[in-house]
């Protein structure tokens, strides 16, 4: 499918980005061969063939959820940068 040059114009004002005269030719070749691809992909014949977002079966693997002893808080926080009275310090965000 050819795109004429009002077309890629009409594409780079709605993305509103601002093109010069050989950015337009170029575009307007790329996108042209881009929609050929589409075209191409339109002719396959899909009769039959389920919709499907994903071409393989997905499956989650989980690992059980067990209860572990957690690190002392002591050991956590030697590693921290900053900490006061048994928690993190943290630089504020706003102010």
């Amino acid at each position: 499918m050819a795109l004429t040059r009002d077309d890629v114009l009409h594409v780079a004002r709605l993305a509103r980005i601002a093109l010069s005269d050989d950015e337009v030719e170029r575009f307007r070749a790329q996108l042209s061969g881009i929609l050929d691809h589409f075209a191409a992909l339109a002719a396959v014949d899909t009769d039959g063939v389920e919709p499907t977002a994903h071409p393989l079966p997905l499956a989650n693997v989980m690992r059980d959820d067990v209860i572990e002893p957690s690190l002392p808080r002591d050991d956590v926080l030697a590693n921290a940068p900053l900490a006061e009275d048994g928690y993190f310090r943290v630089r504020a965000v706003l102010e």
